[in-house]
Parts: structure tokens; sequence; C-alpha cells
């Protein structure tokens, strides 16, 4: 699918590191390093969904933040539309920012409480489009709110005043105002009942094919993740496990923790569900200030061997078509 394209977004070895004191540290004891990504490495394309999945505290929304220099990161490569943009500048960044735009997880939370509808969906225009006059920018949000399926009698309300599914469709708008090419949606449909998750998963469906979106979702679901991806990426503690196009992760999963995560996947026949086989992984997730040597999952995986201790494996590909980062496969 990809080899004669060229992406538009290009993640190579980043790194997202935070310099941490524990609380029994002395003020003269150097601070820690928490390695909240760890050497991630991707590529997106044009009109493309690659899903993000992992435990709570991989790395997804660091990871996520980090492309949007939300978050700065510690070391590697972002490369958008062709141009380097870690280090660049203020400028430079706001204009990228024109073409990337981010939904978040809590809807309510994500938008001022103070502001309509109409100044939150019309506050990017005003931003980058200084040029539109008061009706134009009016006229635009009023569209806008009609394609995200809300009315426009609703243009003055506040946002204490909808549901949890209404106040994610005006986070979607407002994302959508400036017709982006990358839309990084963070979680947006774990705060939502399971009915408003699929009315919110179509709607962002419909909108990527009207729009020409590319879009990086990131979740826990991973029965939401295939419906709406095309590749999937498998995060645990700041690594890459592995990255396959969904029908090759979810037939034939690779890693033995893409296999974990799938053998945890409800399924519609009684039958087969209740005599499925869970794949129920010891121990903890290790603290990102002390990972293990070698493979980080090594501590909780079933297949473990001495030498998953000893070298730190890297993205290679496997019989799916995919990636993994596994040394036993």
């Amino acid at each position: 699918m990809s080899e004669n394209r060229k992406p538009i977004l290009s993640v190579r070895g980043v790194k997202v590191h935070f310099k941490v004191r524990q609380g029994n540290n002395w003020p003269w004891q150097a601070p820690r390093t928490l390695r909240a990504v760890d050497g991630v490495s991707f590529d997106l394309f044009e009109g493309e969904t690659l899903g993000i999945v992992g435990e709570s505290g991989c790395g997804k929304s660091t990871l996520s933040r980090a492309m949007l220099n939300l978050i700065p990161a510690t070391d590697g490569s972002i490369v958008w539309m062709g141009k380097e943009m870690r280090g660049a500048s203020h400028a430079e960044w706001q204009a990228a920012r024109k073409d990337i735009q981010m939904i978040f997880q809590d809807p309510l939370a994500s938008l001022n409480p103070r502001m309509t509808v109409a100044q939150i969906i019309g506050e990017p225009l005003r931003t980058h489009r200084p040029e539109l006059s008061k009706d134009e920018v009016m006229a635009r949000v009023k569209k806008m709110m009609v394609r995200v399926g809300l009315r426009e009698q609703q243009i003055n309300r506040y946002p204490h005043e909808f549901s949890g599914g209404q106040a994610q469709r005006i986070g979607i708008a407002r994302a959508l105002i400036l017709e982006p090419k990358l839309v990084i949606c963070d979680e947006p449909v774990s705060a939502l009942d399971v009915s408003i998750q699929a009315q919110i998963i179509n709607l962002l469906k419909e909108l990527q094919r009207e729009m020409g979106l590319s879009l990086i979702f990131i979740a826990h679901d991973l029965a939401v993740v295939k419906h709406i991806s095309d590749r999937v990426l498998v995060m645990y503690l700041g690594h890459v496990m592995e990255l396959a196009g969904k029908h090759a992760l979810y037939d034939q999963p690779t890693h033995p923790y893409t296999q974990a995560l799938m053998s945890a996947i409800p399924l519609p026949d009684p039958k087969a569900e209740q005599n499925k086989v869970i794949q129920i992984l010891s121990g903890e997730l290790p603290s990102p200030i002390n990972p293990p040597s070698g493979c980080v999952f090594r501590t909780r995986c079933p297949k473990v061997q001495t030498q998953c201790a000893q070298t730190e494996p890297q993205l290679h590909g496997v019989a799916s078509g995919g990636e993994a980062a596994c040394l036993l496969v």
C-alpha cells in the first residue's frame, strides 16, 4: 500500500524523556530520567488512519503531543510534508498547525466553559485566518456545525448545555474548521457511552472520506481501533512492539504482547467466547524510570528467553507482512 507513496508524516526514533525527582531524593542528588517515549518510528500516508494502542502509561498520548510540539521531543526526527519540524521555530509550528489538529479525550474538559459554541469553533479561524470577516467566520461555523450533526440554533449555547456526545461533536468541528490534512484523535470516544461511541466513529469516517483526512487514532478499545484503522501500531512502555495492517494484526498477531491484547477482545459468538483462552500477563507494567534491560516486555512475556535480557529487539519484517520488535520471531 505504501511503497509508491511518500508519507505526509514521518516519525523516526522519537524520544520524550523527563527529568524527575522522587520523594526521597535529596536536593543535591541528580534527578532520574523517565522514558515516556523511547525511540518510536512510523510513517503516515495521505488518507490513511493509523491506530495506536497499548496499556495506560505506555506513552501513546505523550507521543501524540510530541508530534504537535505540545511537549518537546528529546530526540529523533518529525518530518511533516517533507519538512523537519523538530527544532522548528514558533512561527513554523504555527503555520504547520493549520494542517494538523487534535481531538481530545474529555470533550467537556477540552472546551472553554466561558465561550459559546460560535466562539469555540470559530477560534481557529480567528487565529489562523484573521483576514476573514465576522460574517464569513460565522457562516463557516454554521456550516461546520451542520456537518458534524449539530443544529445552527445551538450556536450561542455554552458547553455545559450539551451532552458528552454533542460536546465531542463541538470538539470535532473545532478541529476541522481549518480543513486540516491530519487530525490526531487522542482517545476521543473513551469517555462516551457505547452507542454514542459508534456515532462518533462513523462521523469521523464519513468526514475523513469527504475531506480526504489522515487520522492518528489513539484508543484502548481494540474493537474500535479495528473498525476505523488501516494500520495499527502497538506500544508498550514507550516502545513499538508491532506495526501492521489491521487484518494482519488482528488475524495473525506476531508479538507476544499483541497476542495477549488480542486474546482479550470479546467475541460475538457466545460459544467461541466461552471457549477462548485469554492470555493473562503476569506482573505489572514496569516503571519507565527503571525499564528492564534488553526487551522491555521480557518481565511479563510468557515466551521469555535468556537473550531477551541482553539484546534490545528492533522492528523487523515478519511473516504477516507487518513489523515486530521481538527476538523470537
